[in-house]
């Protein structure tokens, strides 16, 4: 009969074996290395004794997160596990080592699916440590037996196949790997408009899952990792969920994902001719919400339709105050007065950082819904623009005659939100804005050349070029498309064949997009526009899934250095011809179109544009250019400012400090 080891020396074996195992969890070299030696000093250390993982360590909660959404949702969960004397550390996963996940007990991970089913950058070491575990023998099924897990995803129906990939992907390994799932796999769509309600259903099981297994003293729960004693600050605060999507008072303009009337049961939805919350006509859902449509009339918006939107503009209400335009009125002579700011398709085929709607809209590749007549959005939409314009009667500054003009809208602006040309009738949409001599101006984000090639003259047709190389047009712009870049490219030489005014509309973002200024000109012999529109980013406030700060927003003097150095780079061809500083916009021309005997003609002449239209013959941009007043040329005294409009400047008081 052998005699028995002692204990430490028991110990010690156990260790040994340990990290016999833990070895074929590296495939890095250095990290393994890093591994033994660890071991090794710890094994060194004087009166050593093995600790219980299970009595001394906390569960954990990642965020998979991209554009914040993922580590909101986390930083709620966490609040209402704290909240019910269930404490658990929430982890960035970029700052944990995860061969450290053989030691935990509980595991909640919140994750996002970024493009082609990717995971976040802050992720990617966690998901491929996960991969390449589950998919080596030599690691075995039960090397996290001791550990409990969920898995929430947030992604994206539009992206087919790939929606939840990573979370899927996630839940399938810790399975593999021997963690024992405690609440089944959760699922949340970013465009739904029920991400929160589906989540907080989700955290709630967690937390029913959580409690029942509490132990009778209340207050540990040692089979999860979960204790309801006080271990240490947490790693995030209150203000942290504030900053990153927490709730508000104000719901922000189009930041409505989750704020909205919740969704009626199931019964009572097909009942009403709904299905998943959404109506359904004709066989094809509308593409605008119950939940989208009350928080877009909340915020002031006037839905048309099915998929339609009109809005009345701030430099609108300017203009009828006297109080000047938008940068258009000062390039190419608009009465913003008279403007009409609309979108015949809410919907988009990109996700862009920047998007003032915080993507919460509707996304596609292709049009999916119900459509409305284009004689009836137009007619709705004047009708209710009209609408909005008597309502400013009595508002103090606004001028009896602008008023009565603003009735009579000269101008639409194509631009709301969404991507218009998505729209199957925008040709038709089109002609009835012009039959009423209504000009257009359109903004597409250039994804769709071949409706770009159909379309029919447009009074000035804009592309975004939110980037010039093709990973930070991925980055930036977030697209829908595999081939995006090939669509870009070909939008941008779709735009080259038009013979009227076209544009590049670049916005600079800061630290994203202000370095690649020779990148930027090699587009210019693509497209050949006759104007290019720089503008500085709005910052729109903070939003769940938008990181970006008023760091990221360049000065006038930024996008007027960026502007020069374009300019200079072209050679002659084009030149900076207007500003508006109150937008920081800078406009560049073509020089051999639209600057004569010294004089700039960036002004458009509206009563003989329509006049070329109503005539069916051939026309081109320079057949409909007026002059522009010298007020507005770059680097005039008024900076782009109607010297006939009253300046108006608020008054700010800062509170100073109490010393």
């Amino acid at each position: 009969m052998s005699p028995s080891l002692p204990p430490t020396r028991l110990t010690l074996i156990t260790l040994l074996s340990a990290t016999a195992t833990l070895y074929f969890l590296y495939k890095s070299r250095h990290r393994h290395r890093r591994l033994l030696t660890r071991l090794r000093q710890t094994l060194k250390k004087p009166g050593f004794q093995n600790p219980n993982p299970t009595s001394s360590r906390r569960g954990k909660l990642f965020f998979l997160s991209q554009t914040n959404t993922s580590k909101t949702l986390a930083t709620r969960l966490h609040a209402l596990l704290t909240l019910n004397d269930l404490l658990i550390d929430i982890v960035d996963p970029k700052d944990y080592e995860p061969e450290d996940l053989c030691k935990e007990t509980l595991v909640i991970i919140v994750a996002s699916t970024w493009e082609n089913g990717e995971p976040p950058q802050n992720g990617g070491f966690l998901v491929n440590w996960l991969t390449e575990s589950a998919d080596d023998f030599r690691v075995g099924a039960l090397v996290l037996k001791d550990c409990k897990y969920a898995v929430f995803g947030v992604g994206s129906r539009s992206y087919g196949e790939t929606y939840n990939a990573v979370a899927r992907g996630v839940s399938v390994k810790l399975r593999k790997l021997g963690a024992n799932e405690v609440v089944e796999l959760g699922e949340g769509d970013v465009d739904e408009g029920d991400l929160d309600e589906v989540f907080d259903g989700w955290s709630k099981k967690i937390v029913g899952a959580l409690k029942g297994n509490v132990g009778e003293n209340g207050g540990h729960f040692e089979s999860c990792g979960v204790n309801s004693e006080s271990e240490g600050e947490a790693e995030f605060s209150e203000e942290d969920d504030e900053e990153n999507g927490g709730e508000s008072a104000i719901v922000d303009l189009e930041d409505i994902a989750g704020k909205g009337p919740s969704r009626k049961s199931a019964v009572e939805a097909k009942a009403n001719g709904k299905v998943n919350g959404e109506v359904v006509l004709n066989g094809k859902k509308e593409m605008v919400t119950p939940v989208i449509r009350a928080n877009l009339e909340k915020q002031g918006y006037k839905v048309i339709g099915s998929h339609s939107g009109v809005k009345l503009c701030r430099w609108t209400k300017s203009q009828l105050r006297g109080r000047g335009g938008c940068y258009k009125h000062s390039f190419y002579g608009i009465e913003s007065h008279r403007c009409m700011e609309a979108t015949p398709s809410l919907a988009c085929a990109n996700k862009c950082v920047f998007c003032w709607r915080h993507h919460t809209n509707p996304v596609g590749k292709s049009w999916q819904w119900k459509m409305d007549d284009p004689l009836v959005i137009v007619d709705t939409a004047i009708n209710l623009h009209t609408k909005m314009i008597r309502q400013m009667k009595g508002v103090p500054g606004v001028k009896a005659e602008r008023l009565a003009e603003g009735l009579s809208p000269r101008h639409c602006a194509l631009s709301l939100v969404g991507e218009p040309i998505m729209y199957p009738e925008i040709n038709s949409l089109v002609d009835e804005l012009h039959r009423r001599r209504i000009s257009t101006f359109l903004v597409t984000n250039a994804q769709f050349p071949d409706k770009i090639k159909l379309l029919r003259p447009i009074t000035q047709l804009y592309v975004s070029v939110d980037a010039a190389t093709k990973d930070s047009l991925k980055a930036i712009d977030r697209p829908l498309f595999g081939d995006f870049w090939e669509r870009f490219v070909d939008s941008l030489k779709a735009l080259r064949d038009k013979q009227q005014r076209t544009v590049y509309r670049l916005t600079l973002v800061k630290g994203w997009n202000t370095e690649d200024i020779d990148a930027y000109f090699n587009l210019f012999d693509i497209g050949s526009p006759d104007f290019i529109e720089i503008k500085g980013v709005t910052y729109c406030g903070s939003s769940a899934t938008s990181k970006l700060t008023m760091e990221n927003v360049p000065w006038h003097a930024d996008v007027k250095e960026f502007s020069e150095a374009l300019a200079q780079k072209s050679n002659g061809a084009y030149e900076v011809a207007c500003e508006h500083v109150h937008s920081c916009c800078v406009l560049l021309a073509k020089v051999e179109k639209f600057k004569v005997d010294g004089q700039w003609f960036t002004w458009i002449d509206y009563d003989k544009f329509h006049d070329l239209v109503s005539a069916g013959e051939p026309f081109t941009s320079k057949d409909y250019m007026a002059p522009t007043p010298s007020w507005a040329v770059y680097g005039a005294e008024e900076g782009g400012f109607d010297p006939q409009q009253l300046r108006f400047r608020k008054e700010r008081h800062h509170h100073k400090s109490v010393q």
